[in-house]
């Protein structure tokens, strides 16, 4: 069966991208396989931590016997849908076990059977608890239609969707139970997950997820399971389609997710989805139509919401999307570029931009802050000349970015929107501005941020996560060229608490709404990230946009505490970001997760027992 998924896949990208990439994505394939040692001793490590994590936070023997005797104020009835179809009689009966050592046991099973033939040895299975509900269909109706027929038999509160070959930890039920008495208006509600190897004790591959991050569901269903539903959302969202299957689940809560304000992220393991040949756990293309089925989905969606955007497959990970959002109009941007000397950085920074960029209502605006080489003036006097290059000049001594910044953006009253753009920098996406301004556009955006590189590749930002180190750090950071970070983060469009100001796009009033960048607190550390957790805190989101990409050519060894002033300087910031924002920093990152180690932007698993 193995052997037949391969020979699928391999029959299906031919057939859309043609014999060249094709081989191309085989070599790669191989590749990985031989040679990404490095990449695959890390995967090794994370569940090796993974183990230890499992034995410190998950409840033991007493802890169990404590949840089967609680008492709920609101005790909710499950109803676990499972369409089945040519059922593995071992992985049924280890799923109806898992239910039966529930620790909550106010649950129904709901089983709509779309085989060929019923198979007998299942009948014992079935007849074995009277909260199992089995409905024989005669014929196979589909992924969709064979789950709207186990939703007829529902009668509780609460609808859970598991798939036929999968399992739930007999803690799962009392900590949906337990979320539901703590949030009662909540109508969604997902949690993290994990894989199964063979037997239900070889778990690895935990994903622990965000809490409700739109454009990164736009740009992945990274919900997937366990997902729960108000039975009084799935009525109103009427079941799921046909013209889905393969992505109807991602259909169904993309539309849960329209159609309430009310969800919860449960941040724990709830979920146990089974490794085996047939699966997307063991090969994530292993049903590639699921994944045109996918951009079906998000266009759909994107219609609902009257957003003009065009949806493609997002790189190399099957099921990640990108969504180029529709430039409405031919709004007028200024790239803001700070600069003292360093004119080689500077004309590399320019040329690319001149060079690269489709989009062309922009101007450049370069900020000159104290130089002193006569360099730096002539080459200014040249880039005058250009139509849409313009030099301002700072005069005020000493180096405070955000008042730099700040000045910069006040020179620019005639623009929409403006770019904080180091001149260390160099443009390599040459629809950039497009990308940009598609998000900036929508009136729950506040600031978009891109992909950076170092000069050998690898990476330099991928989003600002907060709550590290008790303050804010570049996620991901020296993730080696051509490696996969944590399920692909580094590739996904997603909303994050931050990106850095090293290139940073905004609407230009999004600066007076919310007082623009502190100039007093943060002169040079954390005024970027600042500046975003205002934005959020005014209501709008900060995306990360992958697909926007530049080289930094900052130093990996450049520290902001090469002297006793900078020292200085760097811990008084760093107090005063502390300060300034303590509660969202107890409160955490709703972008990261509770289980990641918050020592390190590397989204690794953390091992000690976790005080909740």
């Amino acid at each position: 069966m193995r052997i037949k998924n391969i020979i699928n896949q391999v029959s299906y990208y031919r057939k859309k991208y043609g014999l060249k990439k094709t081989i191309k994505k085989i070599l790669s394939k191989i590749y990985y396989k031989i040679f990404r040692k490095e990449e695959l001793a890390k995967t090794q490590s994370e569940n090796d931590k993974y183990q230890i994590w499992i034995q410190n936070n998950e409840p033991n023997v007493q802890e169990l016997e404590q949840q089967k005797n609680t008492k709920f104020k609101i005790n909710p009835k499950f109803s676990i849908v499972v369409p089945m179809y040519n059922t593995p009689v071992n992985f049924f009966e280890e799923l109806v076990n898992c239910l039966k050592e529930q620790t909550y046991s106010n649950w129904e099973l709901c089983l709509a059977d779309g085989s060929p033939k019923e198979n007998e040895e299942l009948k014992n299975i079935i007849n074995s608890d009277k909260r199992i509900k089995y409905k024989f269909l005669n014929e196979n109706k589909g992924i969709s239609g064979n789950t709207n027929e186990a939703l007829k038999l529902v009668t509780g509160d609460f609808i859970l969707l598991v798939d036929h070959d999968d399992l739930l930890p007999v803690f799962c039920l009392y900590e949906i139970a337990k979320t539901i008495n703590e949030n009662p208006k909540v109508e969604f509600i997902y949690t993290d997950e994990d894989k199964i190897a063979g037997t239900k004790d070889k778990r690895c591959d935990p994903h622990f997820k965000p809490d409700f991050a739109l454009d990164t569901l736009r740009s992945n269903n990274y919900i997937t399971h366990l997902s729960i539903f108000k039975k009084e959302l799935m009525d109103k969202l009427g079941g799921f389609r046909d013209k889905y299957n393969g992505a109807q689940d991602f259909d169904i809560i993309i539309r849960a997710t329209e159609n309430t304000k009310n969800i919860i992220h449960i941040p724990k393991v709830l979920y146990h989805w089974r490794v085996h040949p047939n699966s997307t756990a063991m090969v994530a293309d292993a049903k590639p139509y699921a994944y045109e089925a996918g951009i079906k989905v998000i266009e759909d969606h994107l219609e609902r919401q009257n957003l003009k955007a065009k949806v493609t497959h997002g790189g190399d990970i099957p099921g990640v999307y990108e969504v180029e959002y529709e430039v409405k109009g031919n709004p007028k941007v200024s790239i803001i570029i700070p600069n003292k000397d360093s004119i080689k950085l500077l004309r590399n920074c320019i040329n690319s931009i001149l060079k690269l960029s489709t989009y062309q209502n922009y101007e450049i605006v370069v900020v000159e802050n104290n130089s002193t080489d006569p360099k730096t003036f002539d080459y200014y006097e040249t880039i005058k000349k250009l139509k849409n290059v313009r030099v301002v000049e700072y005069k005020e001594k000493g180096f405070n970015y955000s008042k730099i910044i700040n000045f910069g953006v006040k020179q620019c009253k005639d623009s929409e929107y403006v770019v904080q753009l180091n001149s260390d920098t160099e443009l390599l996406t040459n629809n950039w501005l497009e990308k940009f301004i598609g998000f900036a556009q929508r009136n729950d955006v506040g600031a978009v941020g891109a992909r950076l590189y170092y000069e050998d590749g690898s990476i330099q930002h991928a989003g600002i996560g907060i709550a590290i180190c008790d303050l804010a750090a570049n996620l991901l950071t020296n993730t080696p060229k051509g490696f996969h970070a944590y399920f692909g983060r580094e590739c996904l469009t997603q909303d994050l608490s931050a990106v850095t100001g090293a290139c940073l796009f905004s609407r230009r009033s999004i600066y007076e709404e919310v007082g623009y960048m502190d100039e007093e607190k943060f002169a040079v550390a954390f005024n970027d990230v600042d500046f975003c957790l205002k934005i959020r805190q005014a209501g709008y989101l900060i995306v990360y946009n992958p697909y926007v990409e530049f080289i930094h050519y900052e130093s990996k060894t450049r520290g902001y505490e090469d002297t006793p002033e900078k020292k200085e300087r760097f811990e008084r910031e760093s107090n005063n970001f502390r300060t300034k924002w303590r509660k969202v920093l107890d409160a955490g990152d709703p972008y990261s997760n509770i289980n990641f180690d918050k020592n390190t932007a590397q989204y690794n698993i953390r091992t000690d027992k976790i005080q909740k």
